[in-house]
């Protein structure tokens, strides 16, 4: 403790006023409780601290607490311990919030924020023209370096109708990739914008995109990326569980039999073939009912037979739910299957 904390006398804490300390920053402990430690008469024996800061009694505060201007150490015999302190300013008021209290709070701002997203949403789904669900604008995207400027992408601009699939083609290197993480918000454009449902991502802030995100997308990836520690049942569960939805088990039950894997629910990924994880990933895609689906490359680690039956399911759930799909591949056939092909060349749309 800084000398002019407090002063110690053969075991006894003491406290006057020429050693009462300045009120440190406020960065100290920002999330620390407003309690009191009450520190009894002969403190090298029985100094004590609330048990909601410190599991066991201890002979002496933890520094976080008794250096946090949130708490107060009495000297002499304390009524009981634990007890409160009431903030004695307006302005430490503010700052002497219980911890709970200010979670509680930055929880329902939070809920409001996705709230009024969603609702932005809903107000733009009603304006919008039902034929566009996804509006990329002139998308320009281009990176840096010390050899110059690379252009990825240039005047991308294009639109896709509700329940649409679409293709987007070309060789390696052209901008698949890159668009469809544009697409989807998780990279940025240098120019243009993209609308989901009538709505511009890029007008969200990132935590916004990402709620909007969790309500309208679902991602189906060429390397599955489920969760090594979850079995096929919870990897499926895990979105809905994020997004407070109560009968997450039951829906992610029906959904895993949807796709033929009703007998492989336990079973952990390490030991599912490339076909069954991808599966589980497609579940895991669709269970949340999405407005969009975005697929990069979803046959790319398995081979032609297991990859033509995972394309087949992924058409069927894509008509039953009325999804937009939007895929990236390599694969003409697959390409054919799709109502459109955006073929991207030298990061431009070329025509098909």
């Amino acid at each position: 403790l800084p000398p002019s904390s407090i002063t110690t006398m053969l075991g006894l804490c003491v406290l006057s006023s020429a050693a009462s300390r300045e009120r440190p920053p406020d960065d100290v402990s920002p999330l620390m409780l407003a309690l009191t430690t009450f520190a009894v008469l002969f403190s090298a024996l029985n100094c004590l601290s609330s048990s909601g800061t410190q599991p066991v009694p201890r002979r002496k505060p933890y520094s976080a607490l008794s250096e946090s201007p949130m708490i107060k150490i009495l000297s002499g015999v304390a009524a009981k311990v634990g007890r409160a302190s009431a903030p004695t300013t307006a302005s430490a008021s503010n700052g002497l919030k219980p911890f709970a209290a200010r979670l509680q709070q930055s929880l329902v701002k939070l809920k409001l924020s996705r709230c009024k997203v969603f609702d932005k949403a809903v107000m733009s789904d009603s304006s919008v023209s039902s034929s566009s669900i996804v509006a990329v604008e002139h998308i320009f995207k281009s990176v840096s370096d010390s050899t110059g400027t690379l252009t990825i992408l240039s005047d991308i601009d294009f639109s896709l109708a509700p329940r649409e699939t679409a293709a987007i083609v070309g060789a390696s290197g052209s901008g698949k990739s890159t668009l469809l993480s544009i697409i989807a918000g998780l990279d940025t454009p240098t120019s243009g914008t993209v609308r989901l449902a009538g709505q511009d991502i890029f007008a969200l802030s990132e935590d916004d995109r990402a709620a909007l995100r969790a309500q309208k997308v679902g991602f189906v990836f060429q390397s599955f990326q489920l969760m090594g520690n979850l079995t096929a049942l919870e990897n499926v569960m895990l979105p809905l569980e994020l997004s407070g939805t109560k009968n997450a088990r039951s829906m992610a039950l029906e959904m895993l039999k949807r796709v033929g894997l009703g007998e492989r629910l336990a079973h952990y990924p390490k030991v599912l073939s490339g076909g069954e994880q991808q599966r589980v990933a497609l579940a895991r895609a669709f269970v949340v009912q999405p407005a969009v689906l975005l697929a990069d490359e979803p046959t790319g680690s398995l081979d032609f037979a297991t990859g033509d039956k995972v394309m087949q399911l992924m058409f069927e759930l894509n008509r039953e739910l009325g999804t937009t799909l939007v895929l990236v591949t390599h694969d003409k056939a697959i390409a054919a299957r799709c109502e459109r092909r955006i073929v991207i060349e030298a990061g431009q749309i070329k025509p098909d």
